[in-house]
């Protein structure tokens, strides 16, 4: 087994607590980033060091604040420090907000945007200096199936940012294709029990408006949609099935992991219309005569 060095963004709690355990539990060394260890995240940063000696395996923790690029680029130093490279850089942190659009205030919006898209550029600019020196390396991304599928109402700022981090790495691929490194794009489903996704969701600062479409004819549709949506996601849907496929990624040999996966029990629609718009722009880099850029450069 290939030994990686994995370091994943937004790893206290969710996708990221379960893929960093997964991916321990496969023998690589994981860096379990998350912001205030010492602060309102020493419990989960203890969980994950506790696993790692009752379990054996090579999990740490790493304090990282998306939100600010010293904070990346000191985390990434950390790591270069210690091993002197990095493999696999997982981005995965993210936040949720739920309820009707026209209430949430455009810095929601922003707020939104900032974590689950410049908290990736942020990263990115702080980790990809040294993988271009490598001429190596994966970037897998965590995105989601409402970036193309099924869009249930109330979650308008989540999927907007989604969709706007999906277009990022798609661009980022081609970009860093021919510096060998390499993009996967991972597409859960709408796991609706198992994470803290919809617990700790954020909600409208507006709550004049959000109170109005809890009357008129929208009185209870948010209660509707989370029932309606919940109902969609079959009983054994298991949320470990995410993790497992983060494994399966990564283990894969450099150059040969796949563009696209998607983990969504409820079937959404979101793996046709990828299917479709990844055909489309491996049809059109043929045609311009870069369809080098479709898969990394391998030395």
């Amino acid at each position: 087994m290939n030994q990686q060095i994995v370091l994943i963004t937004g790893a206290s709690s969710g996708f990221g607590a379960l893929a960093a355990r997964a991916l321990a539990r496969a023998g690589h060394t994981v860096y379990a980033s998350m912001r205030e260890r010492a602060g309102r995240n020493a419990t989960q940063a203890q969980a994950a060091l506790d696993y790692a000696t009752q379990h054996n395996v090579d999990l740490r923790t790493l304090e990282l604040d998306i939100a600010s690029q010293d904070s990346a680029d000191a985390a990434i130093a950390q790591i270069l420090a210690e091993h002197g490279r990095l493999d696999v850089l997982v981005h995965n942190a993210g936040h949720m907000a739920f309820g009707p659009a026209e209430a949430f205030a455009p810095e929601q919006f922003a707020q939104l945007y900032d974590s689950n898209v410049l908290g990736a550029q942020r990263v990115n600019r702080a980790a990809l200096p040294q993988l271009r020196a490598q001429r190596r390396g994966l970037l897998l991304w965590v995105s989601s199936s409402s970036a193309r599928g099924g869009t249930p109402p109330y979650l308008a700022p989540y999927f907007a940012a989604k969709a706007a981090m999906d277009s990022l790495a798609v661009s980022y691929a081609g970009e860093l294709a021919r510096w060998g490194i390499e993009t996967s794009i991972l597409v859960p489903g709408a796991f609706t029990s198992g994470t803290n996704h919809f617990a700790h969701a954020g909600a409208p600062s507006d709550r004049v408006r959000a109170a109005d479409y809890d009357a008129g004819p929208t009185a209870g549709f948010g209660e509707e949609i989370l029932r309606k949506l919940a109902a969609t996601v079959p009983e054994d849907a298991d949320v470990a099935t995410v993790a497992e496929a983060m494994v399966a990624i990564v283990e894969r040999p450099h150059g040969k992991r796949p563009f696209r996966v998607h983990v969504d029990p409820a079937d959404d629609g979101s793996a046709t219309v990828s299917a479709v718009a990844d055909r489309i722009r491996a049809e059109f880099l043929r045609r311009v005569d870069l369809a080098d850029l479709l898969g990394p450069r391998v030395a």
